[in-house]
């Protein structure tokens, strides 16, 4: 029973990680062509921090990614904190209509953004993605503090209020620290969208702006470069030296807590 298991969980793994595996092994093939190796080499790496265009749609990604992922973090926190002081019909009700644009299908989205911008004669762009995105995120970042605000003690923070701290330290030095943890995955959730996403930018981007997901599909076609295999196996281990170092760091943190 223990052989079937593991050999169960070995072919999820190979599932999940052979298409990454493969992946990796085009971005050092000598190559331009798939299923055809002649080679190891390095050039597609070298290759990839000379081109501006790619290098372009990756600050893109990465600036309107951190941005809209702050502004969208803040605006659901206030967003979180109002909502708690509603009653709980009221509650229920704002809640259910902050998870319709989760539940909504992504070119809906996108096209009513587009339809709003161009009406409010707002031209297409920069500006465009980044509003986009942080409409699109605040809902998500709701669905991570909410919970946790919810669960709170309120009577720390009204001992704060009666040793003679005003609403905002209160708030500040009590209940804030307290929602650190959901406050950081709703920013990395957030964050994880607006890079991953392709539909709602792509109908709201203007011409000569690009993230990675749109400068992807506009290469499919006449086929994509080795620099995106490259780019993509970068990518990846970074997200896995930061999966493996906040592992480690939780680990820490409880070793601590259980000492003392």
């Amino acid at each position: 029973m223990n052989y079937l298991k593991k050999v169960y969980l070995a072919t999820i793994f190979l599932f999940l990680y052979a298409p990454i595996g493969v992946l990796i092994a085009q971005s050092f093939n000598a190559s331009r062509y798939r299923g055809h190796w002649t080679g190891v080499t390095l050039d597609w790496y070298t290759k990839l921090f000379e081109d501006d265009r790619i290098m372009n749609a990756l600050s893109n990604t990465l600036t309107i990614g951190i941005s809209s992922a702050a502004i969208a973090t803040v605006l659901g926190l206030i967003t979180c904190v109002a909502m708690k002081e509603l009653s709980r019909k009221w509650r229920a009700t704002f809640l259910s209509v902050t998870n319709v644009p989760i539940l909504n299908a992504d070119i809906v989205t996108g096209i009513s953004l587009m339809l709003l911008f161009m009406g409010l004669g707002l031209r297409l762009g920069y500006a465009s993605i980044l509003l986009a995105h942080i409409v699109f995120n605040v809902p998500y970042v709701i669905l991570c503090i909410m919970p946790q605000l919810m669960a709170l003690d309120k009577s720390f923070y009204e001992a704060a209020l009666d040793l003679g701290a005003s609403p905002f330290k209160a708030f500040w030095s009590v209940v804030l620290p307290e929602l650190r943890p959901s406050i950081f995955a709703g920013f990395l959730l957030a964050f994880t969208m607006s890079a991953d996403d392709f539909i709602i930018t792509h109908f709201t981007k203007g011409a000569g702006v690009d993230t990675l997901t749109t400068a992807i599909y506009a290469e499919l076609k006449i086929g994509i470069h080795p620099e995106m295999y490259a780019l993509s196996t970068l990518v990846f281990f970074f997200v896995l030296i930061f999966v493996l170092l906040f592992a480690i760091n939780r680990r820490k943190l409880k070793h601590a807590e259980d000492v003392f």
